[in-house]
């Protein structure tokens, strides 16, 4: 009998000491039965290194611990160099995206139709929290100016829902430290040709005041790395 998937979980944090638990509580019951937790501790400040390391890594498979601040992009390359699954997603260190649903976005590559699927906050019949609007209108006009460089029809280009097929990621080099890395690595695959799909996933977004860290800042990076990657490579 051929061995199931397995799927490698990447979680980078940064003081995320409200909402880390019940996240890694969530992902260790997600309905995938082969799969490897990999949390990446980016020199968080608020307490939650310490929850970590008394309460968290014995419930995951790897930590790998920052000594300062590096960003989303550098956690994520930290993370990727301890994968050993089939697969590797990147899951947010809040209660955004919900794991419940890495069947789903795993479907389309265990099919064989796929090198990467990216899971859509704006299609599906899931629940969304309805707020942030000009959060909402910066996402679609950053997706709507990464597609008309890389020629690509997706929905949302800066989900973090991003599963790989770990021979695709491999293949690429990660540049990008801070949240940068959503258009560098659609650029590259584009690049790659990869075979990409979207499936609509659920999304309970946090406001600001409950330690969403993305802003205006990071908006005009993105531009940037589109432009940068999209044209130049």
């Amino acid at each position: 009998m051929a061995s199931l998937p397995k799927l490698s979980i990447v979680i980078p944090c940064y003081n995320e000491n409200r909402f880390l638990s019940e996240l890694i509580e969530r992902v260790r019951r997600s309905p995938v039965a082969n799969k490897e937790i990999i949390l990446v501790d980016d020199a968080s400040d608020d307490g939650t290194t310490e929850l970590i390391r008394g309460e968290i890594a014995a419930k995951v498979d790897a930590v790998v611990y920052h000594n300062h601040n590096r960003g989303k992009g550098a956690a994520i390359r930290s993370g990727l160099a301890k994968v050993t699954g089939d697969m590797v997603i990147i899951q947010d260190a809040d209660l955004e995206y919900d794991p419940a649903e890495y069947p789903k976005l795993m479907g389309p590559i265990i099919d064989g139709r796929a090198d990467v699927v990216f899971g859509s906050r704006f299609s599906g019949e899931g629940p969304h929290r309805v707020h942030l609007f000009w959060h909402y209108v910066g996402n679609r006009l950053l997706t709507l100016l990464s597609n008309m460089i890389t020629n690509l029809n997706l929905t949302d280009m800066e989900t973090c829902y991003k599963i790989f097929r770990t021979d695709v990621i491999r293949r690429i080099t990660i540049e990008q430290n801070r949240f940068g890395i959503e258009p560098e690595l659609t650029a590259k695959m584009a690049r790659l040709h990869c075979r990409i799909y979207e499936v609509g996933i659920t999304y309970s977004g946090r406001s600001y005041a409950e330690g969403k860290k993305i802003n205006w800042k990071d908006g005009i990076w993105a531009i940037y790395c589109i432009i940068r990657y999209g044209i130049t490579g």
